[in-house]
């Protein structure tokens, strides 16, 4: 096999700086500048305009659609240059001109996993860690250090505080907006605001009827009575024995550094 046979599908008219690792089996298409040490997998199509920079590494088996810029410098006023990262993994679609920043400070990763649909003009900012098999559709805002779990789906023109997490198969409602933590299974709407829990999305997922009734009374207790979260956190916990999930979501909001988002009484 001749050396011409090894090299990735580039197009005459695409840029690409000489540092750059391509797979090749990766597709490159018209006008894609890609400026920088950037490394892309197996079987990754990059289509027409979109620009690839900076100390980017993406996996096998991704679309990145016309015009996304992937790997800029962070809109960050702390960034100073230096050697910062962004990590995409596996089979994720990227959609027209979305943006993905790598991190602010040397060294630091924004971290994208697999199976991720991230949607038209979606902006994902320095330092997000963005787990698996999540959505992000079109016009969102995540600023800096969101955490995004499993299966969560942000609608589109939400705005995502810097700082909160979005916990796994929690829905954000279009146009909504969040500056604390968005517990896992719930659906927020309006300012961060839960009103119930993702039921359909639970179900999609091979949820059983048993488990998302514990997930839903654990939901009414935590954010629908008259007391305090960490009293009703309490008497959950005081019943004995609970599922996994409870268990899960007690436990996110524990952890949680910003506050958890209000329940519906609060409005």
């Amino acid at each position: 096999m001749t050396t011409t046979e090894y090299q990735p599908h580039i197009h005459p008219t695409a840029i690409v700086d000489s540092r750059a690792e391509i797979h090749p089996e990766t597709e490159i298409g018209p006008y894609v500048i890609i400026d920088g040490p950037v490394r892309i997998g197996r079987s990754t199509r990059v289509m027409a305009y979109a620009h690839l920079t900076g100390w980017t590494e993406i996996g096998d088996d991704n679309t990145i659609h016309m015009g996304a810029v992937i790997g800029h410098e962070p809109q960050d006023l702390e960034y100073e240059g230096g050697e910062s990262y962004l990590r995409i993994g596996h089979r994720n679609t990227i959609r027209e001109h979305a943006q993905i920043h790598r991190g602010t400070k040397p060294g630091s990763s924004t971290i994208i996993g697999d199976d991720n649909f991230i949607m038209n003009q979606a902006h994902i900012a320095h330092n997000c860690e963005i787990g698996n098999r999540t959505v992000i559709a079109g016009g969102a805002l995540l600023a800096g250090y969101v955490g995004v779990e499993d299966w969560a789906f942000i609608s589109g023109n939400c705005v995502v505080h810097q700082f909160v997490r979005i916990g796994k198969f929690a829905m954000l409602r279009g146009l909504s907006r969040t500056s604390r933590d968005v517990p896992p299974y719930c659906i927020m709407d309006g300012t961060h605001t839960v009103k119930a829990i993702n039921q359909v999305g639970l179900e999609r997922a091979g949820y059983s009827k048993e488990t998302i009734g514990e997930i839903k009374r654990a939901f009414s207790q935590l954010f629908r009575r008259k007391s305090n979260l960490a009293q009703a956190i309490q008497e959950l916990e005081g019943k004995g024995s609970l599922s996994e999930e409870v268990t899960y979501l007690l436990d996110f909001i524990k952890s949680s550094k910003r506050g958890v988002c209000f329940g519906p009484r609060n409005r």
